[in-house]
């Protein structure tokens, strides 16, 4: 992308954001993304049908054709089968966005105003209209988070409907070219959601951090698990929050990258409806899609999937150290995804059972990138045991220790595991201690194309680098009772000071653990007081 081009490109969401933000008003403007990312995709649905028709009727040669947002409702009704076979779903010209807003005023003000009335309306016919269709699993409950009668929006009836009229005309106002305009150079819908999304992650603490994966690591994952290669068949993400990181496969190898789509789970459920409006405004069509809802751990879903290892591509940036059933659920030792490392992860820390679920449905040469806690790295017991269950099978391609604070949400320096499918069992592992390739954006880091660059092309290359990546043997690895932890493979020794750098980063690593141990508690102490219900249960969106 050009700079003038990129230069539009900020400005533009400059511009949206200030919108975004205004509308909110006395709205926490973390309940009101909802309301502002759903009002965008109703704008989505209705542009991309009326561009469908459209063109269709100007390839048609009817140069007649008033344009389907001028049509009555009667005369609409008879393509509708066709629109929701091609489209998924379908809109009375009545009800599409741009007829909605003409009217939103009139309807949104005076003594008995009926704006929320006509958007819960509109809301439920689309979603029926794919009922009993293919499309309908992408549809059913997406507008469930879009309570025009909620009290967060005002507290009588005129406050939520002149709210909804302004949050409509914003919306209106958004610079926003047509959905499947070929002469785009940018994907406005979908860059303009993705941004909004960061923007709100950014400013919700831990929340956003639990359900959007920032866009410069997203590109490094997917990078990484697709090195060497110039498309992929299908992307899964287990834990897969708002999609972030599943589109990114997208900007990485291009349009035609990802031949067959796109699978995902997430526990979730408002974060699920993101992922799937997310694809939508994206442009992937409804039938190369595949988001369900439920714990990936103990409910997994695509198992037929799973069992034929059918994915070329996982990228992953699973909740850290989230407590689950482990072996206080006697089945799951047996379950194939856990069964060949012969131990669970443990009760209080998850991490390794994500790994171990991604791994088994990995294609046979298929490649992973996981986010990790850098505690599994080294610590023993149950993690320990299925480490060395995966660098004795060969399956741990190389480990990374990317920078502090690039999460939103936690400060948290953070390791990525690359997983390879196809490699020989002696192969080594390459580490690379990535700590310092970032750039400081106000309180946060950030990896910079060149940043990601450099780290990429020392996975591919695969030779050390003083200071900065180091290709170990198995051998070293098991004579280090299996320990992954970058810094023990890669420092900066200093002689000078006889400082033994790796003795004082284990030091560190264990001042880290204790420390995330007691913050645990202190947590779970002042969730308990304030009454706020369990404080063991943790969202695993990401």
């Amino acid at each position: 992308m050009n700079a003038k081009l990129e230069r539009e490109r900020e400005a533009l969401r400059a511009r949206i954001w200030s919108i975004a933000d205004e509308l909110r008003g006395a709205v926490d403007g973390w309940d009101f993304k909802n309301y502002v990312l759903g009002a965008m995709f109703y704008r989505y649905l209705s542009e991309k049908l009326e561009h469908y028709v459209d063109c269709g009727e100007r390839e048609a040669g009817n140069a007649l054709f008033p344009g389907y947002a001028k049509l009555s409702d009667d005369q609409a009704v008879g393509v509708e089968e066709g629109l929701i076979d091609e489209l998924g779903y379908f809109v009375l010209p009545s009800e599409l966005f741009r007829n909605v807003v003409k009217r939103a005023s009139d309807e949104g003000k005076g003594q008995k105003p009926v704006l929320n009335e006509t958007l819960e309306k509109i809301f439920k016919r689309i979603v029926e209209s794919a009922r009993g269709t293919e499309s309908e699993g992408r549809f059913v409950g997406l507008f469930d988070d879009f309570n025009a009668n909620s009290a967060k929006l005002g507290s009588s009836l005129k406050l939520r409907n002149e709210r909804l009229v302004k949050l409509l005309e914003g919306v209106a106002k958004m610079e926003l070219n047509s959905p499947d305009d070929p002469h785009l150079d940018i994907d406005d819908f979908g860059d303009a959601y993705e941004y909004l999304m960061a923007m709100y992650a950014s400013n919700a603490g831990k929340s956003g951090g639990e359900f959007f994966t920032p866009a410069d690591v997203s590109v490094l994952l997917s990078r990484l698990g697709t090195i060497g290669r110039k498309s992929v068949n299908k992307v899964y993400d287990p834990a897969c929050g708002s999609g972030s990181l599943l589109l990114k496969s997208l900007q990485v190898l291009g349009k035609n990258g990802v031949k067959d789509g796109f699978w995902g789970q997430e526990i979730n459920l408002t974060t699920y409806n993101l992922c799937r409006i997310n694809m939508f405004v994206h442009n992937v069509p409804f039938d190369r899609f595949h988001i369900e809802c439920d714990d990936t751990l103990v409910s997994p879903k695509f198992l037929e999937e799973g069992s034929r290892g059918a994915f070329d591509l996982i990228v992953s940036n699973p909740p850290y150290s989230i407590k689950w059933e482990g072996d206080g659920n006697e089945l799951l030792i047996n379950d194939a995804r856990y069964a060949p490392a012969g131990a669970l992860a443990p009760q209080g820390n998850a991490d390794l059972a994500f790994v171990m679920h991604s791994l088994y449905y990995l294609a046979p040469k298929g490649s992973a990138a996981i986010v990790c806690f850098p505690g599994i790295m080294y610590r023993g017991g149950a993690e320990g045991k299925i480490r060395q269950y995966l660098v004795d099978q060969g399956f741990v391609d190389a480990v990374l220790l990317l920078p502090d604070n690039l999460f939103f949400g936690t400060s948290i320096a953070t390791c990525v595991l690359v997983l390879r499918k196809g490699r020989k069992k002696g192969d080594g592992v390459l580490f690379i201690d990535a700590t310092n390739e970032c750039v400081k954006i106000t309180n946060n880091n950030k990896l910079t194309p060149e940043n990601i660059d450099r780290i990429v092309q020392t996975a591919t290359d695969r030779v050390d680098v003083e200071g900065f990546a180091r290709l170990v043997s198995i051998d070293e690895i098991r004579k280090n009772d299996y320990n992954l932890s970058v810094t023990s493979y890669v420092q900066a020794e200093s002689e000078e000071d006889g400082v033994d750098i790796r003795a004082l980063n284990r030091e560190i690593e264990e001042i880290v653990e204790r420390q995330r141990k007691l913050r645990e508690s202190i947590d779970a102490i002042i969730a308990d007081i304030e009454g706020n219900g369990n404080p063991g249960k943790t969202s695993r969106a990401r």
